[in-house]
């Protein structure tokens, strides 16, 4: 049943249409890693789906959630969930989503969007470096330089004297 409204519908709740960018269709599906509209990449439609989303509250990591085959008409049970902590490295990150994936039967077409979204998401968490302070270079700019710093400071230095006059 679910197969068929895939297919026929032009509706559902994890569709989002953007008729500004020529049409384009995305999905906000959690089983869904590419966030695009197909069936190839649905996971309400699907009996084994996988999805990958960041941790929840203060905590750094991610979440594996793996949907399970028998309960699809229970839906308080539908998923299991795997918390992948931040203290964790990200090749263990990466290992214990490829291994979860392969060792449940998951569609290793997924196994890749699965690592990248992790990997996307832990990028995200990681703190920005401030950038550094840009050098000044060649001897003009290091005089100019030198001469804004002085007048920051309150000392101006006359460059040329016309006292003589």
């Amino acid at each position: 049943m679910a197969d068929d409204s895939f297919e026929t519908g032009n509706q559902n709740a994890f569709l989002v249409k953007r008729a500004q960018s020529g049409g384009v269709r995305f999905s906000r599906d959690p089983f869904n890693l590419v966030n695009i509209h197909s069936r190839k990449h649905a996971g309400f439609v699907n009996e084994k789906a996988v999805g990958v989303i960041e941790e929840k509250g203060d905590k750094k990591g991610v979440t594996l959630i793996t949907k399970k085959v028998k309960s699809t008409q229970k839906p308080g049970s539908l998923h299991h969930t795997t918390g992948l902590g931040g203290n964790k490295s990200t090749r263990k990150t990466y290992k214990t989503i490829v291994s979860n994936t392969a060792k449940s039967g998951y569609r290793s077409d997924l196994r890749p969007y699965a690592v990248a979204r992790a990997s996307a998401i832990r990028k995200s968490q990681t703190p920005k470096k401030d950038l550094p302070e840009s050098k000044v270079r060649g001897a003009k700019a290091k005089k100019a330089a030198a001469e804004k710093d002085d007048e920051v400071r309150g000392i101006t230095f006359a460059t040329k004297s016309y006292d003589h006059w």
